[in-house]
């Protein structure tokens, strides 16, 4: 069968965002007002600016003959795909987010989401510092985490002094939450 004539299954629609793992079955998709900004921001990006050059190109290299074995061509299709994806995946999970402006905790010792919490494992007393916001925009590298993580759940509603206790694959640990933080309302934006 010829390559024009197989088509790509619709679980990639899914699974294309940048490895994000599911929502929960029945869950919100929990989101700051700064984090649904950036992804719509990323959105009109793709359809006003990225999306009509590639259109461009592969017109362009299309008009130029022989598709079979045209680079341009070949390639302005595939990054097309990618494209129309990451468009419908964004899409997708703009249309199912609840925006929760976290600085309307601002001064509350209680962890709820968009909170940074510091706190200390109870065994070794190594204190780590995060910041819970939801699933497409948390980061671990800058100490992000998604409010459905393991350490996220461990830390909700929970206040400073608390110990809770964390469940991971190494086992059971005990850890004291020191500090909540959130934003000052002023910082925040709608």
């Amino acid at each position: 069968m010829s390559k024009a004539f197989t088509r790509e299954t619709d679980s990639d629609d899914d699974e294309e965002g940048g490895g994000l793992p599911p929502l929960p079955a029945g869950g919100k998709n929990y989101i700051t007002p700064q984090g649904y900004a950036r992804l719509r921001a990323e959105l009109l990006q793709l359809i006003d600016d990225e999306r009509p050059k590639v259109v461009d190109v592969v017109h362009w290299a299309a008009s130029n003959g022989d598709r079979s074995e045209n680079g341009d061509y070949l390639y302005g299709k595939k990054r097309l795909r990618e494209i129309d994806r990451r468009i419908r995946f964004l899409t997708k999970r703009l249309e199912i987010a609840e925006v929760t402006d976290p600085s309307l905790h601002h001064g509350h010792d209680q962890v709820f989401f968009g909170a940074t919490v510091t706190y200390a494992e109870e065994d070794t007393g190594v204190e780590r510092t995060v910041t819970i916001l939801g699933i497409d925009e948390a980061d671990s590298a800058h100490g992000q985490v998604s409010w459905i993580s393991p350490i996220a759940r461990a830390l909700l509603k929970a206040r400073e002094g608390d110990v809770v206790k964390l469940v991971t694959p190494a086992g059971a640990k005990e850890i004291e939450i020191l500090r909540v933080e959130y934003p000052a309302q002023s910082q925040a934006t709608h």
